[in-house]
Protein backbone atom coordinates (compact mmCIF):
# COMPACT_ATOMS: atom_id res chain seq x y z
CA UNK A 1 0.00 0.00 0.00
CA UNK A 2 1.77 3.56 -0.74
CA UNK A 3 1.72 5.88 1.82
CA UNK A 4 -0.22 9.13 1.68
CA UNK A 5 1.51 12.21 0.34
CA UNK A 6 0.83 14.99 1.87
CA UNK A 7 1.94 19.25 1.91
CA UNK A 8 3.22 21.88 4.10
CA UNK A 9 5.36 25.20 3.05
CA UNK A 10 7.95 24.18 5.48
CA UNK A 11 9.02 21.24 6.86
CA UNK A 12 10.58 21.01 9.73
CA UNK A 13 12.88 18.05 11.20
CA UNK A 14 13.67 18.15 15.00
CA UNK A 15 11.50 19.57 18.33
CA UNK A 16 14.43 20.76 19.78
CA UNK A 17 14.51 24.80 20.65
CA UNK A 18 15.71 25.60 16.67
CA UNK A 19 12.87 23.67 15.34
CA UNK A 20 10.51 24.86 17.50
CA UNK A 21 11.38 28.26 17.66
CA UNK A 22 11.33 28.58 14.08
CA UNK A 23 7.70 26.94 13.53
CA UNK A 24 6.14 28.93 16.14
CA UNK A 25 7.65 32.02 14.62
CA UNK A 26 6.26 30.90 11.01
CA UNK A 27 3.51 29.33 12.18
CA UNK A 28 2.18 32.87 13.69
CA UNK A 29 2.84 34.64 10.55
CA UNK A 30 0.44 32.44 8.20
CA UNK A 31 2.95 29.81 7.15
CA UNK A 32 1.95 26.36 6.79
CA UNK A 33 4.83 24.30 8.59
CA UNK A 34 4.78 20.86 10.34
CA UNK A 35 7.36 19.24 12.78
CA UNK A 36 8.73 15.85 12.47
CA UNK A 37 10.18 14.24 15.86
CA UNK A 38 11.59 10.61 16.00
CA UNK A 39 11.78 11.05 19.89
CA UNK A 40 8.86 11.10 21.83
CA UNK A 41 7.32 13.75 23.48
CA UNK A 42 8.00 12.59 27.13
CA UNK A 43 11.49 12.28 25.37
CA UNK A 44 11.97 15.68 23.94
CA UNK A 45 10.11 17.70 26.80
CA UNK A 46 12.50 16.34 30.03
CA UNK A 47 15.64 16.07 28.19
CA UNK A 48 18.07 18.19 30.46
CA UNK A 49 21.17 20.22 28.27
CA UNK A 50 21.41 23.98 28.47
CA UNK A 51 20.12 26.69 31.08
CA UNK A 52 21.87 29.72 30.14
CA UNK A 53 19.75 32.13 27.69
CA UNK A 54 21.13 35.29 26.04
CA UNK A 55 19.87 38.62 26.40
CA UNK A 56 19.26 38.66 22.69
CA UNK A 57 17.51 35.20 22.28
CA UNK A 58 14.79 36.35 25.39
CA UNK A 59 14.44 39.59 23.79
CA UNK A 60 13.73 38.15 20.13
CA UNK A 61 11.33 35.42 22.11
CA UNK A 62 9.72 38.26 23.96
CA UNK A 63 9.05 39.88 20.60
CA UNK A 64 7.28 37.00 19.39
CA UNK A 65 5.29 36.12 22.56
CA UNK A 66 7.16 32.89 23.32
CA UNK A 67 9.12 34.37 26.75
CA UNK A 68 5.96 34.75 29.13
CA UNK A 69 7.14 31.99 31.51
CA UNK A 70 10.50 32.24 31.35
CA UNK A 71 10.46 35.81 32.44
CA UNK A 72 7.90 34.48 35.08
CA UNK A 73 9.72 31.89 36.63
CA UNK A 74 13.61 32.42 35.10
CA UNK A 75 16.46 33.99 37.10
CA UNK A 76 18.23 36.96 35.53
CA UNK A 77 22.20 35.97 36.22
CA UNK A 78 24.52 38.73 35.16
CA UNK A 79 27.66 38.29 36.33
CA UNK A 80 30.36 35.35 36.36
CA UNK A 81 33.63 34.18 38.77
CA UNK A 82 37.12 32.47 38.22
CA UNK A 83 38.90 30.97 40.65
CA UNK A 84 42.33 30.26 40.19
CA UNK A 85 45.08 30.01 42.97
CA UNK A 86 42.41 30.35 45.67
CA UNK A 87 41.92 33.80 44.56
CA UNK A 88 38.15 34.48 43.15
CA UNK A 89 37.47 37.32 40.91
CA UNK A 90 33.94 38.62 39.69
CA UNK A 91 33.36 39.78 35.97
CA UNK A 92 29.92 41.71 36.25
CA UNK A 93 29.40 41.27 32.82
CA UNK A 94 25.98 43.09 32.75
CA UNK A 95 27.07 45.92 33.92
CA UNK A 96 30.09 46.16 31.41
CA UNK A 97 27.59 45.23 28.78
CA UNK A 98 25.60 47.75 29.20
CA UNK A 99 23.16 45.49 30.23
CA UNK A 100 22.84 42.09 28.29
CA UNK A 101 22.68 39.06 30.97
CA UNK A 102 21.57 35.15 31.03
CA UNK A 103 17.92 34.64 32.09
CA UNK A 104 18.79 31.07 33.95
CA UNK A 105 15.70 28.79 32.69
CA UNK A 106 16.52 25.05 31.97
CA UNK A 107 16.31 23.87 28.45
CA UNK A 108 13.68 21.48 29.05
CA UNK A 109 11.47 24.06 30.35
CA UNK A 110 11.83 26.12 27.03
CA UNK A 111 10.99 23.26 25.16
CA UNK A 112 7.27 22.39 27.06
CA UNK A 113 7.10 26.01 26.44
CA UNK A 114 7.36 26.46 22.62
CA UNK A 115 5.63 23.03 22.25
CA UNK A 116 2.47 24.17 23.96
CA UNK A 117 2.15 27.86 22.48
CA UNK A 118 2.65 25.71 19.21
CA UNK A 119 0.20 23.61 19.48
CA UNK A 120 -2.26 25.80 21.10
CA UNK A 121 -2.41 28.44 18.06
CA UNK A 122 -3.32 25.17 15.99
CA UNK A 123 0.50 23.77 14.87
CA UNK A 124 1.51 20.19 14.63
CA UNK A 125 4.28 18.61 16.11
CA UNK A 126 4.39 14.41 14.94
CA UNK A 127 6.35 12.87 17.50
CA UNK A 128 7.45 9.28 17.08
CA UNK A 129 7.45 10.00 13.72
CA UNK A 130 11.31 9.54 12.09
CA UNK A 131 12.60 10.58 8.85
CA UNK A 132 13.52 7.73 6.94
CA UNK A 133 14.62 9.57 3.87
CA UNK A 134 14.89 12.92 2.35
CA UNK A 135 14.51 12.66 -0.84
CA UNK A 136 15.48 15.46 -3.58
CA UNK A 137 14.61 13.78 -6.77
CA UNK A 138 11.70 15.79 -7.70
CA UNK A 139 10.91 19.26 -7.96
CA UNK A 140 10.13 20.08 -4.02
CA UNK A 141 11.84 17.35 -1.30
CA UNK A 142 9.98 14.58 0.00
CA UNK A 143 10.19 13.46 3.96
CA UNK A 144 9.60 9.69 3.50
CA UNK A 145 8.73 8.97 6.89
CA UNK A 146 6.49 5.31 8.58
CA UNK A 147 3.14 6.19 8.13
CA UNK A 148 3.42 9.35 5.61
CA UNK A 149 4.94 11.28 2.56
CA UNK A 150 5.44 14.75 3.45
CA UNK A 151 6.02 16.77 0.78
CA UNK A 152 7.65 20.31 1.18
CA UNK A 153 8.52 23.57 -0.43
CA UNK A 154 11.52 24.29 2.03
CA UNK A 155 13.10 21.37 4.48
CA UNK A 156 14.59 22.82 7.49
CA UNK A 157 16.98 20.21 9.39
CA UNK A 158 17.07 21.38 13.47
CA UNK A 159 17.69 17.17 13.66
CA UNK A 160 21.50 17.88 15.17
CA UNK A 161 24.80 16.34 14.62
CA UNK A 162 24.32 13.32 12.72
CA UNK A 163 20.91 14.92 10.70
CA UNK A 164 18.70 12.96 8.36
CA UNK A 165 18.40 16.34 6.58
CA UNK A 166 22.21 16.66 6.22
CA UNK A 167 22.87 13.39 4.76
CA UNK A 168 20.58 14.01 2.02
CA UNK A 169 22.74 17.43 0.85
CA UNK A 170 24.66 16.57 -2.34
CA UNK A 171 28.86 15.80 -2.31
CA UNK A 172 29.71 18.80 -3.28
CA UNK A 173 27.54 21.06 -0.38
CA UNK A 174 28.78 18.39 2.36
CA UNK A 175 32.20 19.00 4.01
CA UNK A 176 32.61 20.30 7.00
CA UNK A 177 35.86 21.92 9.22
CA UNK A 178 35.87 20.15 12.60
CA UNK A 179 38.40 20.04 15.58
CA UNK A 180 38.89 17.40 18.25
CA UNK A 181 40.24 19.33 21.96
CA UNK A 182 42.74 17.40 24.08
CA UNK A 183 40.64 17.17 26.67
CA UNK A 184 37.03 16.18 27.58
CA UNK A 185 34.56 16.99 30.05
CA UNK A 186 32.52 14.89 32.34
CA UNK A 187 28.97 16.26 32.67
CA UNK A 188 27.20 16.27 36.03
CA UNK A 189 23.91 17.14 37.13
CA UNK A 190 23.86 17.01 41.35
CA UNK A 191 21.18 18.30 44.06
CA UNK A 192 22.30 20.96 45.95
CA UNK A 193 21.93 22.41 49.91
CA UNK A 194 21.28 25.65 48.35
CA UNK A 195 21.10 27.47 44.93
CA UNK A 196 24.10 28.35 43.24
CA UNK A 197 23.75 32.45 42.97
CA UNK A 198 26.04 32.88 39.73
CA UNK A 199 28.51 30.48 37.38
CA UNK A 200 31.82 30.06 38.84
CA UNK A 201 34.73 28.53 36.24
CA UNK A 202 37.58 26.83 38.37
CA UNK A 203 41.36 27.08 36.58
CA UNK A 204 43.61 24.43 38.55
CA UNK A 205 46.61 22.12 38.00
CA UNK A 206 44.10 18.95 38.43
CA UNK A 207 42.09 20.45 35.51
CA UNK A 208 38.86 23.26 34.40
CA UNK A 209 35.83 22.47 36.55
CA UNK A 210 33.11 24.53 36.37
CA UNK A 211 29.64 25.02 38.32
CA UNK A 212 26.32 26.42 36.54
CA UNK A 213 22.71 27.08 37.84
CA UNK A 214 20.03 25.46 36.97
CA UNK A 215 17.44 25.13 39.89
CA UNK A 216 17.00 26.36 43.24
CA UNK A 217 17.90 22.71 43.90
CA UNK A 218 20.03 21.17 41.01
CA UNK A 219 22.96 22.41 39.27
CA UNK A 220 25.55 21.47 36.38
CA UNK A 221 28.95 20.88 37.01
CA UNK A 222 31.67 20.22 34.66
CA UNK A 223 35.34 18.40 35.42
CA UNK A 224 37.99 18.37 32.95
CA UNK A 225 38.93 14.66 32.21
CA UNK A 226 41.97 13.20 29.61
CA UNK A 227 40.51 12.33 26.33
CA UNK A 228 38.92 9.00 26.17
CA UNK A 229 38.20 8.51 30.04
CA UNK A 230 35.91 6.27 30.66
CA UNK A 231 32.68 7.46 32.78
CA UNK A 232 33.59 3.93 35.37
CA UNK A 233 36.32 5.90 36.29
CA UNK A 234 34.34 8.01 38.28
CA UNK A 235 32.73 7.77 41.27
CA UNK A 236 30.02 9.70 43.05
CA UNK A 237 32.57 10.40 45.84
CA UNK A 238 35.72 11.26 43.49
CA UNK A 239 33.21 13.83 41.47
CA UNK A 240 32.40 14.91 45.10
CA UNK A 241 35.66 15.44 45.94
CA UNK A 242 37.17 16.80 42.83
CA UNK A 243 34.62 19.37 42.69
CA UNK A 244 35.43 20.57 46.40
CA UNK A 245 38.83 20.78 45.24
CA UNK A 246 38.63 22.59 42.08
CA UNK A 247 36.17 24.84 42.84
CA UNK A 248 37.72 25.89 45.86
CA UNK A 249 34.09 25.50 47.56
CA UNK A 250 33.94 26.41 51.15
CA UNK A 251 31.63 27.12 53.98
CA UNK A 252 28.42 29.24 52.56
CA UNK A 253 29.38 27.86 48.78
CA UNK A 254 26.62 25.44 47.72
CA UNK A 255 27.67 21.48 48.35
CA UNK A 256 26.88 19.06 45.77
CA UNK A 257 24.93 15.96 47.39
CA UNK A 258 23.58 13.44 45.05
CA UNK A 259 24.49 13.41 41.37
CA UNK A 260 21.32 12.50 39.02
CA UNK A 261 22.99 12.51 35.88
CA UNK A 262 26.77 11.72 34.87
CA UNK A 263 27.71 11.67 31.27
CA UNK A 264 30.68 12.10 29.28
CA UNK A 265 31.61 14.79 26.45
CA UNK A 266 33.82 14.50 24.18
CA UNK A 267 34.80 18.74 23.15
CA UNK A 268 34.45 18.83 19.29
CA UNK A 269 34.02 21.93 17.67
CA UNK A 270 32.69 21.69 14.08
CA UNK A 271 31.38 23.67 11.31
CA UNK A 272 29.81 22.71 8.06
CA UNK A 273 30.73 24.49 5.15
CA UNK A 274 27.39 25.16 3.38
CA UNK A 275 23.80 25.43 5.65
CA UNK A 276 22.03 25.11 2.73
CA UNK A 277 21.54 22.98 -0.51
CA UNK A 278 18.83 23.89 -2.49
CA UNK A 279 15.72 23.61 -0.89
CA UNK A 280 17.24 22.22 2.05
CA UNK A 281 18.32 24.53 5.38
CA UNK A 282 20.24 23.28 8.72
CA UNK A 283 20.12 25.19 11.73
CA UNK A 284 21.42 24.32 15.46
CA UNK A 285 23.40 21.56 15.90
CA UNK A 286 23.01 19.79 12.23
CA UNK A 287 24.71 23.14 11.24
CA UNK A 288 27.46 23.33 14.02
CA UNK A 289 28.60 21.92 16.83
CA UNK A 290 30.13 23.74 19.90
CA UNK A 291 31.28 23.03 23.26
CA UNK A 292 29.48 23.47 26.59
CA UNK A 293 32.07 26.71 26.74
CA UNK A 294 30.17 30.38 26.93
CA UNK A 295 26.99 28.51 26.57
CA UNK A 296 26.51 29.16 23.49
CA UNK A 297 24.82 26.12 21.41
CA UNK A 298 21.13 26.80 22.31
CA UNK A 299 21.98 30.43 21.70
CA UNK A 300 23.13 30.35 18.68
CA UNK A 301 20.68 27.70 16.85
CA UNK A 302 17.90 30.17 18.08
CA UNK A 303 20.13 32.85 15.85
CA UNK A 304 20.10 30.67 13.06
CA UNK A 305 16.22 30.38 13.12
CA UNK A 306 15.55 34.32 13.76
CA UNK A 307 17.74 34.73 10.46
CA UNK A 308 15.99 31.82 8.64
CA UNK A 309 12.36 32.69 9.58
CA UNK A 310 13.18 36.13 8.47
CA UNK A 311 14.63 35.07 5.41
CA UNK A 312 11.62 32.72 4.72
CA UNK A 313 9.15 35.02 5.04
CA UNK A 314 10.61 37.37 2.64
CA UNK A 315 10.40 34.96 0.27
CA UNK A 316 7.00 34.00 0.79
CA UNK A 317 5.46 36.96 1.95
CA UNK A 318 6.89 39.26 -0.14
CA UNK A 319 8.43 37.84 -2.70
CA UNK A 320 11.87 37.80 -2.81
CA UNK A 321 13.93 36.06 -4.86
CA UNK A 322 14.73 32.64 -2.88
CA UNK A 323 18.14 31.76 -4.75
CA UNK A 324 19.67 35.32 -3.79
CA UNK A 325 17.78 35.09 0.35
CA UNK A 326 18.47 31.77 0.95
CA UNK A 327 22.25 32.11 -0.43
CA UNK A 328 22.32 35.02 1.95
CA UNK A 329 21.20 32.89 4.83
CA UNK A 330 23.71 30.19 4.10
CA UNK A 331 26.35 32.92 4.33
CA UNK A 332 25.23 34.90 7.05
CA UNK A 333 24.95 31.50 9.63
CA UNK A 334 28.76 30.22 8.71
CA UNK A 335 30.18 33.34 9.43
CA UNK A 336 28.17 33.76 12.99
CA UNK A 337 29.12 29.94 13.50
CA UNK A 338 32.71 30.86 12.82
CA UNK A 339 32.56 33.96 15.24
CA UNK A 340 30.45 31.86 17.78
CA UNK A 341 33.89 29.21 17.79
CA UNK A 342 36.60 31.19 17.83
CA UNK A 343 34.61 32.58 20.93
CA UNK A 344 34.04 29.64 22.45
CA UNK A 345 37.72 28.08 21.52
CA UNK A 346 39.33 31.17 23.34
CA UNK A 347 37.37 30.57 26.20
CA UNK A 348 38.44 26.86 26.52
CA UNK A 349 41.94 28.15 26.39
CA UNK A 350 41.61 30.01 28.81
CA UNK A 351 40.01 27.79 30.97
CA UNK A 352 42.61 25.16 30.61
CA UNK A 353 46.55 24.21 31.05
CA UNK A 354 47.93 22.66 27.60
CA UNK A 355 48.31 19.35 28.64
CA UNK A 356 51.21 17.44 29.89
CA UNK A 357 52.74 20.53 31.41
CA UNK A 358 55.22 19.78 34.70
CA UNK A 359 54.44 21.52 37.78
CA UNK A 360 56.25 24.60 37.13
CA UNK A 361 54.73 25.11 33.86
CA UNK A 362 51.36 24.77 34.96
CA UNK A 363 52.14 27.91 38.19
CA UNK A 364 53.17 30.11 35.26
CA UNK A 365 50.09 29.08 33.28
CA UNK A 366 48.04 29.64 36.19
CA UNK A 367 49.73 33.34 36.90
CA UNK A 368 49.09 33.97 33.18
CA UNK A 369 45.30 33.37 33.38
CA UNK A 370 44.76 34.89 36.42
CA UNK A 371 45.85 38.47 34.85
CA UNK A 372 44.15 37.60 31.79
CA UNK A 373 40.55 37.14 34.14
CA UNK A 374 41.65 40.46 35.96
CA UNK A 375 41.60 42.00 32.61
CA UNK A 376 38.55 41.09 31.73
CA UNK A 377 36.76 41.85 34.99
CA UNK A 378 37.74 45.58 35.04
CA UNK A 379 36.22 48.53 32.42
CA UNK A 380 37.69 48.90 29.56
CA UNK A 381 38.04 47.33 25.79
CA UNK A 382 38.69 43.66 26.74
CA UNK A 383 36.17 43.63 29.28
CA UNK A 384 33.44 45.15 27.65
CA UNK A 385 33.92 42.92 24.43
CA UNK A 386 33.70 39.70 25.97
CA UNK A 387 30.90 41.11 28.24
CA UNK A 388 29.07 41.93 25.42
CA UNK A 389 30.05 38.43 23.72
CA UNK A 390 29.45 36.46 26.55
CA UNK A 391 25.73 37.92 27.44
CA UNK A 392 24.54 38.49 24.17
CA UNK A 393 24.32 42.12 23.13
CA UNK A 394 22.35 43.24 20.73
CA UNK A 395 19.72 41.81 18.58
CA UNK A 396 18.84 39.06 16.47
CA UNK A 397 17.83 39.51 12.90
CA UNK A 398 15.53 40.85 13.00
CA UNK A 399 14.97 42.90 15.89
CA UNK A 400 11.45 42.37 17.68
CA UNK A 401 8.91 44.66 17.40
CA UNK A 402 9.22 48.19 18.51
CA UNK A 403 12.92 47.74 19.23
CA UNK A 404 15.48 49.40 17.16
CA UNK A 405 17.47 47.24 14.30
CA UNK A 406 20.61 50.04 14.81
CA UNK A 407 22.44 47.18 16.66
CA UNK A 408 22.50 43.61 15.54
CA UNK A 409 24.47 40.41 16.79
CA UNK A 410 25.30 37.09 14.67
Amino acid sequence: MTAPRRHVQVAIVGAGPAGLVLANVLHRAGVPVEIRERAGRAEVEQQARAGLIEHRVVEYLRGHGLADRLLAEGGRHDWCEFVCLGELIRIPYGDLSGGAGHWVYPQQFLVRDLIASFEQSGGVVRFDCPVLEVDTSGPRPLLRCPQDVLEAEYVVGCDGPRSTVAQAFPADADAAVERRYPYDWLTVLAEVDRPVDGIRYALHEAGFAGMMPRTPRLARFYLQVPPEAELTDWTESRIRGQLSTRLHLEAGDPEPGAVTEVGMLRLRGRVREHVRAGRLLLAGDAAHVLTPSGAKGLNLAVADVADLADTLLRVHRDGEDAGEALAGYDRRRRQAAWTTQEFSDRLLDLLHLPPGGDAAESAFGLRLRRERVALLAAPGPEGEAFARAYGGAGHLRPAPVGVSRGVSAP
